[in-house]
């Protein structure tokens, strides 16, 4: 089994735009390196918003070179992108905006939840794409919470994203081999998820609490563990929900500046010049009625 190397805690907090109040689980600016090919978690929420006609949530704003994965727990978000992409998840549901080679996206919260106000809960993971697909073509994938396999364990259940847990196989078109799993585990129960040795492994704890060696992971805590060893035991001393990611390291050079993460400097100047020059393209809106 893979043993734990640490927990992240004490996040520091921010608002993206004025729809997302999140804590920085981890960014490339720290721990790039050890999670490979993870680059970023923002965690969003929980946070009780009331009702508005305004629209909340962050304007026209360029990526490149990786992809955003959204998955919604409460709450609704509504995407739109320069490639055609967009949609509305809600609890449950998963966008996974592959930008690659650059696209102008925005979010807002669902018009109809900003209307009715409530809880929102959220998390956007950050995947690195390795060289040879950094200039791919811009893709949106909407994974609704019906689409997505639930294996049933004892004492609780897997939903699998992305990747394969057992017989299941989740619905994520990926460019490299990862797991993304959503497990929910009753408190005294354990069970173990795929992952293979060299692979890199954490977990987010959202509820709950976990039991690692002496010590005992919360809500909000970050567990990264050894690539070494196969496999990922998860043990709950309370009711707990997890998100659990474990990939296939991208072992190639990061340069990073804002929303462009590419492999060298000039190629994030690159991306500046491109985006500046409109390259990316822009968000079409629709006409009033």
């Amino acid at each position: 089994m893979k043993t734990p190397a640490y927990i992240k805690r004490d996040h520091a907090s921010h608002w993206v735009g004025d729809g997302f109040p999140v804590r920085s689980i981890f960014s490339y600016n720290d721990l790039a390196s050890h999670l490979s090919p993870f680059l970023l978690m923002d965690y969003g929420g929980p946070h009780k918003f009331a009702p508005t006609n305004e629209r909340r949530g962050v304007g026209a704003h360029p990526h490149r070179g990786f992809e955003t994965v959204t998955i919604v727990y409460d709450g609704e978000v509504e995407h739109k992108d320069s490639a055609g992409g967009g949609g509305r998840i809600g609890p449950g549901d998963v966008q996974w905006m592959t930008a690659a080679s650059g696209v102008v996206h925005q979010e807002y919260h669902g018009a109809d939840f900003a209307r009715q106000g409530g809880e929102f809960e959220m998390v956007q993971l950050w995947v690195n794409l390795a060289a040879k697909h950094k200039m791919a073509a811009p893709r949106y994938q909407t994974i609704t919470d019906a689409a997505i396999p639930r294996l049933e364990i004892p004492g609780g259940s897997i939903r699998v994203i992305a990747g394969a847990q057992g017989e299941a196989r989740g619905p994520a078109l990926t460019f490299s081999p990862m797991n993304v799993l959503d497990v929910s585990l009753k408190a005294g129960h354990a069970t173990v998820v795929d992952a293979p040795g060299g692979w890199t492994a954490a977990v987010l704890v959202l509820r709950g609490a976990l039991g690692i060696g002496r010590e005992s992971a919360k809500a909000g805590d970050f567990i990264i563990f050894e690539r070494q060893g196969a496999g990922l035991e998860l043990t709950a001393t309370a009711d707990a929900r997890l998100l659990v990611l474990t990939g296939e390291p991208i072992d190639e050079p990061i340069a990073a500046y804002g929303p462009f993460v590419m492999n060298t400097r000039a190629e994030i100047q690159q991306a500046i010049v491109d985006f500046n020059a409109g390259r990316m393209g822009r968000i079409v809106e629709e006409a009033a009625v």
